[in-house]
C-alpha cells in the first residue's frame, strides 16, 4: 500500500509542478534592438501575454547578426518554458542564405499574431516622385542607388525581389533592424528602404516618400500609395511575427502559452495597438501555425535561390 501511495504521489509531481507554470518570470527574446518593428509589436503583446498566462513576461532585447543571436541563444535556453522567442519570417531567410545555422524546426511553435506589409519607402532627398521614376532611374544607373537592409532578411530579400521582377540593380547598405534603417534613410544616407505604415505620419510630414506598397489591393489607410501588383511588379510581400519555444518544450507548458496567446491576441486593445503600427492582426493557433511555417520555409528556400542567395 505504501509503494502504491509512493507512486500515486510521485506520479502528481510533474502535473503540479506544470499546473503551477509559470512561478518565476517568462523571458521574452525579441532579436532586434528596442524600437524597431518587432519590438513595437511585441512591447504592446507582452503585457497581454502575461495577463492571461498569470506570470511576468519580461522582454529581452538581443540583437546582432540579422536577428540570429537572439534565436541562438533562444534555442540553447532550456526548454522549460520560461525562455520564448518573439520571431518572423526572418529564421527562414537568414538559414537559407547561410547566415544563421538556426531553423525553425529548432523550435516549436505556439502561435502567430500578426502580419505587416512592406512598402518599398525613400529618402526625401530623391528626386523620384513615383515608383515609375524610380525604376527609370535605377535603370538608368545600375548599382548606384543605395537600399538600407538587414543582411539576408526580411528587409534584403524584399528589395531584391523588386530587382528580380523588374531587372534593376541596386547597392545595398546593411545595418541591423529597422531603427538604424530609419535613421539613415530620414538623414539621407541611403536613398531607398523597406519599411510599413508605422511611418505614415513621417511620409505625410514630407520626410520620407512610400513609393509602392507590396500588398495584393492599396491599404486603406494609405490610399493614395499604389500597390505593385498594379505597377506590373509581381511582388506580394509581409512581415509575420509570432511566438516559439526552444525544442523539447512539455507539451502541458506549450499548451498553456497557447491558450495565453490566443486569449492576449484578441484582446481589443492588442488591435488597437497593432493600427498604430500599420500591421494586421493575424492569429494562428499552434497546428496553424506549424503548417504556415513549413509553407513559408519552402517559399524563402525558393527566393534564396531564385534571387542566388542559396547557402544550402
Amino acid at each position: 500500500m505504501r509503494r502504491l501511495i509512493a507512486i500515486a504521489l510521485a506520479a502528481s509531481i510533474p502535473a503540479a509542478s506544470l499546473a503551477a507554470y509559470p512561478e518565476r518570470p517568462i523571458k521574452m527574446i525579441v532579436p532586434w534592438a528596442a524600437g524597431g518593428d518587432t519590438d513595437n509589436i511585441f512591447r504592446p503583446f507582452a503585457p497581454l501575454l502575461q495577463k492571461h498566462i498569470g506570470g511576468t513576461v519580461v522582454i529581452a532585447n538581443v540583437g546582432g547578426a540579422s536577428g540570429t543571436k537572439g534565436a541562438k541563444e533562444a534555442k540553447e535556453a532550456p526548454a522549460d518554458g520560461y525562455s520564448i522567442l518573439a520571431v518572423h519570417d526572418y529564421i527562414h531567410s537568414t538559414y537559407w542564405a547561410g547566415v544563421a545555422d538556426v531553423n525553425y524546426t529548432d523550435f516549436e511553435p505556439v502561435c502567430l499574431i500578426s502580419s505587416t506589409a512592406s512598402v518599398l519607402t525613400a529618402s526625401p532627398k530623391t528626386p523620384w516622385k513615383s515608383f515609375q521614376e524610380f525604376l527609370a532611374d535605377a535603370k538608368k544607373r545600375p548599382g548606384q542607388i543605395t537600399v538600407g537592409a538587414t543582411l539576408a532578411s526580411t528587409s534584403h530579400f524584399f528589395p531584391a525581389l523588386i530587382e528580380k521582377q523588374t531587372g534593376a540593380k541596386l547597392k545595398y547598405v546593411s545595418y541591423e533592424g529597422l531603427a538604424p534603417r530609419m535613421n539613415a534613410i530620414l538623414g539621407g544616407h541611403v536613398d531607398l528602404t523597406d519599411s510599413n505604415l508605422t511611418q505614415k505620419g513621417k511620409v505625410e510630414a514630407g520626410q520620407l516618400k512610400f513609393l509602392a506598397i507590396a500588398t495584393e489591393k492599396r491599404h486603406p489607410e494609405m490610399p493614395n500609395v499604389p500597390t505593385l501588383k498594379e505597377l506590373g511588379v509581381n511582388v506580394v510581400f509581409d512581415v509575420n511575427r509570432g511566438i516559439m519555444v526552444p525544442k523539447g518544450t512539455p507539451a502541458d507548458v506549450i499548451n498553456k502559452l497557447s491558450s495565453a496567446c490566443a486569449a492576449a491576441a484578441k484582446e481589443p486593445e492588442f488591435g488597437k495597438a497593432m493600427r498604430l503600427q500599420g500591421t494586421d492582426v493575424r492569429y494562428m493557433d499552434r497546428a496553424a501555425y506549424a503548417k504556415w511555417l513549413k509553407e513559408a520555409d519552402d517559399l524563402n528556400r525558393t527566393i534564396a535561390k531564385d534571387l542566388g542567395l542559396l547557402k544550402r
